[in-house]
């Protein structure tokens, strides 16, 4: 390859991080891993997960979970931009 030429993933990802439909694309691979790195069980007692700008907010109704994430928000951020292959998360909020 010629050195101003790119590869078709190398141009889907310039394009990716240039469109305004990243935050959603984003939102949906956290979604996608979510059970894939928590487990089954913590994803049946989850309610939510909504990436906003580089927040990652995790939302149960089951107080024991709730404490157990609270103790793990830095691994679970971890996991994630490690599977992500990026730094897309900056900080884990449970409510």
């Amino acid at each position: 390859m010629k050195s101003h030429e790119l590869s078709l993933g190398e141009a889907l990802k310039i394009f990716l991080n240039k469109s305004p439909m990243r935050h959603k694309l984003n939102e949906a691979r956290v979604k996608q891993l979510w059970e894939e790195l928590m487990g089954k069980a913590i994803t049946k007692f989850t309610d939510d997960i909504q990436l906003h700008d580089s927040r990652l907010i995790i939302t149960t109704h089951v107080a024991p979970l709730k404490q157990e994430l609270m103790y793990s928000r830095e691994k679970i951020k971890q996991l994630f931009n490690e599977a992500l292959q990026e730094q897309l998360i900056e900080e884990v909020i449970i409510r």
